[in-house]
């Protein structure tokens, strides 16, 4: 089931031909930047931009191996660290895993739901209102924010529908009496 278009955006860019739009369109915005999306960046980019989910940084360096036999964490952890301060991936804090940003050269940090079946992740477009009155309440309260990223736990359509595909239909059953 998908939202409203500007209400969120999943990441799915499984098609090669999104996929090598999705990696133009960084090593581009890198470019502009005075940066170099390197074949190791591009590699592990590639790899998040398939998985379509959160990924762990192990669960990339053995996908790395798979192609770099040679590869170690430092080179994933380097690889990760650049693509985060470029902008173009999220840190997922809770689940300690990495994530494809919604939009490569626009990231906005918004608020991102995180299935916590699948990790499937769907970043809801900046929220000023929430973000403010957050921010607002966290200063009032004393506190000095260490980062602003928003996460939030839940279930994805396609995890409750597999825990349950016949509830969908049962809810609307009751609705009608």
């Amino acid at each position: 089931m998908n939202t409203p278009a500007n209400a969120a955006q999943s990441h799915d860019h499984s098609s090669a031909d999104a996929l090598q739009a999705a990696v133009t369109m960084a090593d581009d915005y890198c470019r502009e930047r005075g940066q170099k999306l390197t074949p190791i960046r591009r590699t592990v980019l590639e790899l998040l931009l398939t998985s379509g989910r959160a990924t762990k940084a192990y669960t990339l360096l053995d996908e790395m191996r798979a192609m770099h036999p040679n590869a170690s964490p430092p080179t994933v952890y380097r690889a990760l660290d650049f693509l985060l301060s470029a902008g173009l991936i999220h840190r997922i804090e809770s689940i300690n895993a990495f994530t494809v940003c919604h939009d490569l050269t626009h990231c906005q940090h918004g608020v991102l739901v995180v299935c916590q079946q699948c990790g499937r992740v769907t970043e809801l477009q900046q929220q000023k209102q929430l973000r403010q009155s957050l921010l607002s309440q966290v200063e009032a309260s004393g506190y000095k924010l260490a980062g602003d990223d928003i996460e939030l736990k839940g279930i994805c359509p396609a995890c409750q529908a597999a825990e349950d595909p016949g509830a969908h239909k049962h809810d609307h059953d009751h609705a009608a009496h």
